[in-house]
């Protein structure tokens, strides 16, 4: 049997502060009501406080992995961060994290693919456990989308939040783990989804604040229409190739962008609600945290063997779906205490 990259554990984290829909009504022109029939959402965690950046949430989540793998830091090969809101534009939020978890024997980077980014950081990862090269990678996704949201926009404001999750991969000859992949990148979709100054383009002015240029933009209707097919498209393309079938698929996991491009997923792969990893509800889009955080809520009522389907859409326009065969069964005790 050749080598697999399998997840054998994980580990999340999200700020105590609730952002209700509520809260939302008192900043922009919208309404519990609305919110929720178009997205999904009910409410999102807000990381607060000076000085917090993304790493803040994606140590707690990878301590956390450490703990329940029963890791030692000096164990860790290599960390890769999927982010698209790094704590600073240098160093990567991967050394930042690195350090302070006491990875010393690890090197790491960031990987940035919008909300693509922990699949293809997955995927990444999994090359360096397939080729023998390591042992141990955690791949880590987080986002602190509240730095980037402007909150007199109500297109984008009631969809994100903050969070971060972290998995850890580890070899595998029983044929679990990560069986297959399709990933897609199309930079056309930059006018549709993307911020428009901070970069090396268009670097922090007085003009660029003032205009409110350091903020998410997206074109709504364009950005959803894609979504719902290039998720759609790589779930069935990865479910078809693997001889997957409705009643062979434990579980789909969406990256959780909003409650109907998820159901149209869904209904393309002829997977019933029951078997839809759904938080969107009470964490809202967290970006790179969306998929690892499913894990986490989920992690008691998955079984060894289980066949899983990831698929994730993000601005760029990225795109992608995994096929991972789940590599334990839920551990005794409380979950993710």
């Amino acid at each position: 049997m050749k080598l697999t990259a399998a997840i054998t554990g994980v580990g999340a984290y999200v700020p105590d502060y609730v952002l209700t829909n509520q809260e939302l009504e008192t900043l922009v022109d919208t309404n519990d009501e609305w919110i929720q029939s178009r997205t999904g959402i009910k409410e999102r965690r807000i990381l607060k406080g000076e000085n917090q950046g993304t790493s803040v949430m994606a140590i707690k989540a990878v301590q956390r992995l450490l703990e329940k793998t029963g890791t030692r830091p000096e164990e860790v090969d290599l960390l890769i961060c999927a982010t698209t809101t790094p704590d600073l534009v240098f160093p990567a939020t991967a050394n930042i994290i690195s350090a302070a978890v006491g990875l010393t024997k690890a090197f790491g980077f960031d990987i940035q693919a919008a909300c693509s980014g922990f699949l293809f950081s997955l995927a990444t990862g999994a090359q360096f456990i397939q080729s023998g090269t390591y042992k141990k990678v955690i791949v880590v996704g987080g986002d602190k989308m509240s730095s980037i949201i402007d909150y007199t926009d109500r297109a984008t404001c009631i969809i994100f939040g903050d969070g971060a999750g972290a998995v850890m991969l580890e070899p595998n000859s029983e044929g679990y783990g990560l069986l297959d992949q399709e990933l897609h990148a199309d930079g056309n979709g930059e006018p549709y989804l993307h911020q428009k100054a901070g970069g090396s383009r268009r670097p922090p002015s007085a003009e660029t604040v003032a205009n409110r240029e350091h903020y998410a933009y997206q074109e709504g209707s364009t950005v959803y229409k894609f979504a719902v097919k290039g998720m759609a498209d790589v779930a069935a393309v990865v479910a078809e190739r693997n001889n997957l079938t409705p009643d062979t698929i434990a579980w789909l996991v969406p990256h959780q962008a909003n409650k109907r491009i998820i159901d149209a997923t869904a209904q393309r792969v002829g997977i019933g609600p029951e078997k839809v990893m759904l938080n969107i509800h009470k964490y809202g889009n967290t970006t790179n945290g969306t998929i690892p955080l499913c894990l986490w809520d989920y992690e008691s009522q998955l079984k060894k063997g289980d066949d899983l389907i990831f698929a994730a859409f993000g601005g760029g326009f990225t795109w992608g779906a995994l096929y991972i065969k789940w590599a334990y069964d839920p551990k005794p005790g409380p979950q993710n205490a």
